[in-house]
């Protein structure tokens, strides 16, 4: 199979879609791995690198989708890579197209086969390939309300861990999955006071086995949201419905309860957000405030750094990304549950619940589709 690596264009976007080691692998199956120039320089990869792993290097992004069969990137085409994508193309990326109407129309129009790897999911419902950058942004989280709380970053002017004598700041965090466990590990690590709230008992109860003693669990819901996010300094978004639109869990009333400089850090914003007053941000320009609340929604925070979210990305897919390129999309997905899930648009069609729900489209059994694709 030919497999093209394009350079991601998305607004600071450093990450790539594989390392100099997993071209190598995918080499060593016999297979023919494109990587336009410069694709992993943000990362910290040279051209050289991709050489002498194997890869045929390309000068524009167009020629990658113009000759490769399979794309596998970071992020989600944007408007500029849609009229590049070919019909029957395979792009294996992440997409949240529950979040992305106008990109789940151009991906029916162009007729591509969809692979998302936000909803690649194992039986014990654990998403492999969206645990990795959960973990990196769940990391970051704190890191980065932390800075935004200074006073000259409009924040309330607190230090997340306090000093002797003076109380650490209060952070809640929404949602006990791994961006949230990964968050209140940061927070309480830095010596913040941390709440976290999910709406699994069990999950609390696992939670509450190994946290520090500075987390501590509560039942989420409406009425104690609305009483944390009165003395929470740091609030984190932590909620996913694999494939689906994230709920809003604070709404833009419950903004006028909150403190001046309050930071909330919307980790659910590729998937709609949480907080309904968040929308997408960039690395550029990563902040906005309303009603005094600072709002920090980068959709791809790991592109901040990107050599460590890089490999750890690589890591996670790569074993995918052979059997893909093995056994081709249809029969792959044919013998894995995992990867069949992973499936959201194929020929122009929707195949997963998710996107079509979000959107109000028709959907199509995906076990249709793929045996159709043997015809």
């Amino acid at each position: 199979m030919i497999i093209g690596v394009p350079k991601e264009i998305k607004n600071n976007e450093n990450r790539v879609g594989l390392t100099p080691a997993g071209v190598a692998e995918l080499r060593k199956h016999g297979h023919t791995l494109l990587v336009q120039s410069t694709a992993g320089e943000g990362s910290g990869f040279s051209d050289d690198e991709y050489k002498t792993a194997g890869a045929t290097l390309l000068s524009t992004i167009a020629d990658v989708y113009e000759q490769a069969d399979m794309i596998i990137k970071v992020k989600e085409p944007i408007a500029e890579e849609y009229p590049l994508i070919k019909e029957n193309q395979l792009l294996f990326t992440y997409f949240h197209f529950a979040s992305g109407e106008e990109l789940t129309h151009a991906m029916i129009e162009r007729k591509a086969i969809c692979l998302a790897y936000e909803t690649v999911e194992l039986t014990n419902r654990a998403l492999p390939l969206l645990i990795p950058m959960s973990e990196v942004a769940g990391r970051m989280a704190p890191q980065e309300g932390a800075k935004y709380l200074e006073k000259p970053l409009k924040g309330r002017g607190i230090l997340l861990g306090g000093v002797p004598g003076v109380k650490p700041a209060n952070v809640l965090v929404l949602g006990g999955g791994v961006v949230g466990t990964q968050a209140a590990k940061v927070a309480a690590g830095l010596g913040a006071q941390v709440t976290i709230m999910d709406i699994s008992l069990n999950r609390l109860r696992e939670l509450d086995d190994f946290m520090p003693k500075n987390v501590v669990t509560q039942y989420s819901n409406e009425y104690n949201i609305r009483e944390a996010i009165k003395t929470s300094d740091l609030i984190v978004g932590a909620v996913l419905i694999p494939g689906a639109k994230a709920p809003h869990l604070i709404t833009r009333d419950m903004l006028k309860t909150m403190r001046p400089g309050t930071v909330v850090v919307d980790v659910a914003v590729d998937q709609g957000g949480c907080i309904e007053t968040c929308h997408p941000t960039t690395h550029e320009n990563p902040t906005f405030i309303i009603d005094d609340v600072v709002h920090y929604c980068v959709a791809n925070m790991p592109g901040a750094v990107p050599y460590t979210s890089t490999l750890a990305l690589t890591n996670a897919t790569l074993p995918y990304a052979v059997k893909l390129a093995n056994l081709g999309w249809q029969e792959a997905c044919r013998r894995d549950e995992a990867l069949r899930l992973g499936l959201n648009v194929v020929h122009g069609e929707v195949v997963y619940k998710g996107v079509a729900e979000a959107w109000g489209l028709p959907l199509v059994n995906v076990e249709s589709v793929l045996e159709a694709a043997t015809v």
